[in-house]
């Protein structure tokens, strides 16, 4: 028998229903129609992200995540977005920089792997602006995957007798098998999942190079799904070997053109991190005054992702960044 002390529920606040059916209406008349989703990121954004909504971003750390969309929902100065922190570090920090978070389930979040810590970050979570839950890494992966399955809940051992536990959403259950405790992890279906893949088509088929981590679930679960790729292809690649279709196309409602759209994060087999730019990030956000002009300069001053990469590396650090990650040092 597992045994928790006091047998204490969880106490964390719940942000997304976990309700099946109502997910299952939505999926059923949710289009399926093979039609051209190439459109800008502007457009993405301003079409598929509201005030209000609740996102989640793919990838995991500093790997493969969507920086143009990112950048776009500060610009535009969304507001009061929940947020799903799995594995999440300068996407979390974008974010927090803008300020357009006000609820979060965390599984990791304000720390930047071994760059530290985000001093704003920081700032931002303990100023009390954000509500929060949490969640162990697995388990807020599961919840995707409950989501994913069409399952109001998944069964699992992770959280139980630790202080994580006690500030989730989830509930304590007894396995009827067994009479053991387990944890209910309830199904979570964002607004929003947001994505950045190596390769798609018009139509929203997307194929990612690697490990995926969660992005399977977390597509199957988001009721809107925004894909950034950094190759537009023929579906004939698609059609000439489907096992390579990692996400597809009637789960896409947007497909953006981005080349080098994780940067300054990492896209395998394509860029390295841009560990430079990352460390300057830490670095100006000590000080509120000079983190201010470094957003007008990046983010608020310029009008595209495109002007930030020119801006950001330039030509010359981008080619460098790709020579590294396929270890072709010049």
């Amino acid at each position: 028998m597992i045994e928790l002390e006091g047998d204490i529920q969880p106490v964390g606040e719940l942000f997304q229903s976990p309700d099946v059916n109502a997910a299952r209406e939505f999926f059923r008349h949710k289009s399926r129609a093979m039609v051209d989703k190439r459109m800008g990121v502007r457009e993405a954004v301003e079409r598929f992200i509201h005030d209000g909504d609740y996102i989640a971003t793919g990838g995991f750390g500093s790997v493969r995540f969507s920086t143009a969309v990112l950048h776009e929902i500060v610009r535009t100065r969304k507001h009061n977005l929940g947020f799903s922190g799995h594995s999440t570090t300068h996407d979390f920090q974008i974010l927090a920089a803008g300020r357009v978070i006000d609820r979060c389930d965390i599984a990791y979040v304000v720390g930047l792997e071994i760059r530290g810590l985000s001093p704003n970050g920081r700032r931002f979570m303990e100023s009390g602006a954000v509500r929060t839950t949490e969640w162990s890494n697995a388990g807020l992966g599961w919840r995707y995957k409950a989501a994913a399955m069409g399952v109001p809940f998944l069964p699992a051992r992770v959280m139980l007798g630790s202080d994580t536990l006690r500030y989730s959403a989830g509930r304590l259950i007894e396995d009827p098998f067994t009479g053991q405790k387990l944890l209910a992890v309830p199904a979570l279906y964002p607004d929003i999942g947001i994505i950045h893949v190596h390769q798609a088509d018009i139509y929203g088929n997307a194929q990612i190079d690697g490990t995926s981590i969660v992005d399977l679930d977390l597509a199957k679960a988001s009721k809107r799904l925004i894909v950034t790729t950094e190759r537009m292809v023929e579906t004939e690649e698609f059609r000439r070997d489907p096992r390579k279709t990692s996400i597809p196309y009637w789960q896409v409602d947007a497909v953006c053109h981005v080349p080098f759209g994780s940067y300054p994060g990492n896209m395998p087999f394509e860029y390295f991190s841009d560990e430079r730019h990352l460390a300057e990030w830490v670095e100006v956000e000590q000080d509120e005054a000079r983190f201010a002009a470094f957003l007008d300069k990046f983010i608020y001053g310029v009008d595209n992702f495109e002007t930030y990469l020119a801006l950001a590396a330039g030509e010359q650090r981008l080619a460098e960044l790709r020579s590294l990650e396929i270890l072709k040092r010049s």
